[in-house]
Formats: structure tokens, C-alpha cells, sequence
């Protein structure tokens, strides 16, 4: 669908056709299905989102993260469209598909490492996130998962336990998956083992953790330690330099497999395929989800051969992983961002948003720390730089003034105080200078609110 790449309201926001189906919505639809803006879409494209009551804003969120190659990528919708020509589905393990095949293929090449590879496909991220446990834990003979605090692994049980923050992911749940153990993560802005610098806070983070693995855990038990590269959900930290290489080198000693959960940061999100690869960390098994259909459901698991092999035949898998129409659309986002050089994008896009972040950083006291890696970019915002007490209030204002004005922001944080940018890869440069126009002035309102 052809729609200008342009911010414009025709009405406040939300719209009365929107707050018409807000009403339906309520009647319909639990609350636990929560939503971040009151505005329906009636249809998308790149980076503008077009709402039922005509307005076109300027989407910052890629949709939690799947967009990289933008909505409805002109590639991904053909590939989509010609594989809908053939057939929906077969499932992998009744008659098999050749862009299952592909893609694996594709994966395979791409992770990094010089190992042989292996890849299966599964519906979500906390799906591929449960997988790479099973294979872990089945290769290893070993039943303990080692995760991280502000981690986001998923919803499902296993995943949920995994994920470290409770409200609103596992308050009131109740149970919880056996053998998952979390430590401390390396988070600068906030060092948990009172590092003073990022390269101290890497260091004492490193030796707690190991620490913890030797005294209370025993090495010899744990299956695998899974971790984001950059911690999504947990307010886009980025780990202290060297933290992950030292666990990485902890692991492959202690026979520990090293999972890099890429589903946010995967598909060039951080300037690289992959974000471990900032880290020079080979992975044993990678997850991928998110951006890696263009909008489809698909997550994936790669890893060592020998790891993947090791699990017998029937062990893994699922009805619907890796159906066709998703792995088509998956082989054209990984066209468009090697045609179109969105690693390099991601790159300049991440320099112009750092680069505004960190200019209003100087004349917003609001704003804590600007961090992230390629066009992963947030702002913790803090009631006072000193304390560094969190602004959760403050933040989910800013979220609203910026849709009122036509900007679709998201927000992150184990304390509900981050920022959050994630355009998609291919947005025009004057529209992302547009959508941060707005957030500064967004910024400005809210500050004046709060020293009212």
C-alpha cells in the first residue's frame, strides 16, 4: 500500500473511531491484553502507521522490534503473496518445504562462527528461547539455566521463570519452571556490585557471577547461561565491556553452553547481523524471533551441529515452525537488508538518534543516560541525577504527549523509566528528524509538568 511517509493528524488523538473500538475492545478482550496507545491501525506502511481515523504517525517502535525492514516491506509482502500462491502450509514433519530448508541454510551461514550449524523453527521467541533450553539441558545432561536480572525471555512458564521482572510478567502466576537460577548483570548506569566505572562494573559483576556458578550452583549442573546481548525489556543496557567475553570464557571451561537470545537484537537491529557479535562471543545455540519474518510469527534456535543432533528424532518441533509463508517472508528480510545495506543504516540511524538524545540530555535534567548500540537507542529518565530514582510517571507521560502529537514511542525498564527507539531500518531520515522533534517537545512539556 502506498502511504506517504509523512506525520499528520486529522484528529486528536485517539480519534472517535478509534475510541469507538477502544469501547468494543473492553467488552471483548481481557485487560491482561494490555496496549501501550489508544489508537487502532487501518493499514501501514514503512514507518508510518495509519490510524481508522486517518492520521498517519510516525511509528518508533517497529512494532515492538519486528520491523526492521519497515511494515509491509514492498519484498516481503511479494515473497509473502507468491508463496500464498503455492500453499499455506504442510507442517515440517509430515511433508517437508523448501523455504524451511533455505532459510536454515541461511541462518546457518550467518551466525557467528566457523563451526558447522544447525537450525529448527519454532512460532515466537519464547518459544525458540524454550527450545534452546530443551537442547541444552538434552546435550548437556545438566538441568540448570543460568539468566540474568532485568532479563525478558518470554511468557510461557519456562520463559516467564526466566525473565526477571514480575509485574506485570509473573505476579499472580503462581508457579514457576524448576532449576533457573538469576545473577547480577553488569548494568553500568546502575552497577549492582557497586563497579564505579563500566570496566569495574564489568569486572566485579564477572567474578559474582562465577562465584555464584562455582559455590552455589556447581558448574557441573549447569546446562546453559542465556543471555541478550543488549537486555531488551530490562530498558535497552547495554552489558559493561567485557562481562559477556568473561562468561563466555567461563562456560566453554566449564563444558556450559552460551546462549545469545537475539530476538530484539537480532536481524541487524544493533549494526551487525547479530549483537554478540560486538561482544567477539561465539554462541553455541543463538534464538531469533521478532524481526526475522517482517511481521510474520517465526522464531528459530541455531547452534553447534553437534549440539543440535544430539536431541532424537521427534524431540523438537512443532505444527506450525517454521510454516512456509513465514520462512518466505524470512528469506526476503534477509534479501532487503543485504540489497539495501541496512547494517550500515542501522549504524547512521543509531549516530542520529544518540547524537539528538545526548544534545537534550544536556538541557533535559530528566534524562539519567542515553545508551544503546546501532538503531537500538534509549533514555533512562530519572527524577533527580543524583539519587537516579527512577521517573516512571514522568516517562508514561511522555509516551502519551508524543502520540498526542503523532509519535509512537515505547517504553522498557525493570523500574518503568526507559525510553525506548526502535525505528525500523529504512526510515527517511527527515521522518526520524520529524519523530524527534516531537519527543523533544514532548520532553519539554513533561519537564514543565514536573516542576510545576
Amino acid at each position: 500500500m502506498d502511504i506517504a511517509q509523512e506525520r499528520r493528524l486529522v484528529t486528536e488523538i485517539p480519534g472517535p473511531k478509534s475510541r469507538r473500538l477502544l469501547e468494543r475492545r473492553q467488552a471483548a478482550l481481557p485487560r491482561g491484553v494490555f496496549y501501550t496507545h489508544p489508537i487502532f491501525v487501518e493499514a501501514a506502511a514503512g514507518a508510518i502507521v495509519r490510524d481508522v481515523d486517518g492520521n498517519s504517525l510516525i511509528d518508533l517502535g517497529a512494532g515492538l522490534a519486528v520491523l526492521n525492514t519497515g511494515n509491509a516491506a514492498p519484498a516481503v509482502v511479494e515473497a509473502i503473496r507468491e508463496q500464498l500462491d503455492r500453499f499455506t502450509h504442510t507442517c515440517i514433519h509430515v511433508t517437508m518445504s523448501e523455504p524451511y530448508l533455505e532459510l536454515a541454510e541461511r541462518l546457518n551461514a550467518l551466525v557467528p562462527g566457523d563451526v558447522p550449524r544447525k537450525t529448527m523453527f519454532t512460532n515466537s521467541g519464547a518459544e525458540a528461547v524454550e527450545n534452546a533450553v530443551k537442547i541444552a539441558r538434552y546435550s548437556t545432561k545438566r538441568p540448570a539455566v543460568v539468566v540474568f536480572d532485568h532479563a525478558f525471555h518470554g511468557r510461557t512458564l519456562l520463559a516467564m521463570t526466566m525473565t526477571a521482572k514480575v509485574m506485570p510478567y509473573k505476579q499472580g502466576f503462581l508457579s514457576s519452571a524448576p532449576d533457573v537460577y538469576r545473577l547480577p548483570f553488569a548494568y553500568p548506569y546502575r552497577c549492582p556490585t557497586g563497579g564505579a566505572t563500566p570496566e569495574e562494573c564489568a569486572a566485579s559483576c564477572a567474578a559474582y557471577a562465577i562465584g555464584e556458578m562455582e559455590k552455589h550452583i556447581g558448574p557441573d549442573n549447569i546446562a546453559c547461561l542465556v543471555v541478550e546481548p543488549i537486555q531488551g525489556e530490562g530498558g535497552f543496557v547495554v552489558p559493561a565491556p567485557g562481562f559477556l567475553p568473561r562468561l563466555a570464557e567461563y562456560c566453554r571451561d566449564r563444558g556450559i553452553l552460551f546462549v545469545a537470545d537475539e530476538v530484539q537484537t537480532g536481524m541487524g537491529r544493533t549494526g551487525r547481523w547479530f549483537g554478540i557479535e560486538h561482544e567477539a562471543v561465539v554462541p553455541d545455540l543463538v534464538t531469533t524471533a521478532k524481526s526475522l519474518a517482517g511481521g510474520l510469527p517465526l522464531g528459530g534456535v541455531t547452534g553447534r551441529a553437534d549440539v543440535m543432533e544430539s536431541v532424537h528424532v521427534g524431540g523438537i518441533g512443532g505444527t506450525f515452525g517454521g510454516n512456509p509463508l513465514a520462512c518466505a517472508a524470512a528469506l526476503a528480510v534477509l534479501d532487503t537488508i543485504e540489497r539495501d545495506g541496512l547494517l550500515a543504516r542501522a549504524e547512521r540511524i543509531g549516530v542520529l538518534m544518540r547524537d539528538r538524545l545526548l544534545d537534550m540530555a544536556e538541557r533535559f535534567p530528566l534524562i539519567g543516560e542515553v545508551r544503546g548500540r546501532g538503531a537500538m537507542v534509549a533514555m533512562e529518565l530519572v527524577e533527580d541525577r543524583e539519587t537516579k530514582a527512577p521517573a516512571k510517571a514522568a516517562t508514561t507521560r511522555l509516551l502519551e504527549e508524543a502520540c498526542r502529537q503523532g509519535v509512537i514511542l515505547l517504553k522498557a525498564g525493570t523500574y518503568d523509566n526507559v525510553v525506548r527507539l526502535l525505528p525500523p531500518l529504512t526510515i527517511d531520515e527527515g521522518l526520524l528528524s520529524d519523530g524527534l522533534d516531537v519527543l523533544e517537545k514532548a520532553l519539554a512539556t513533561v519537564e514543565e509538568e514536573s516542576e510545576a
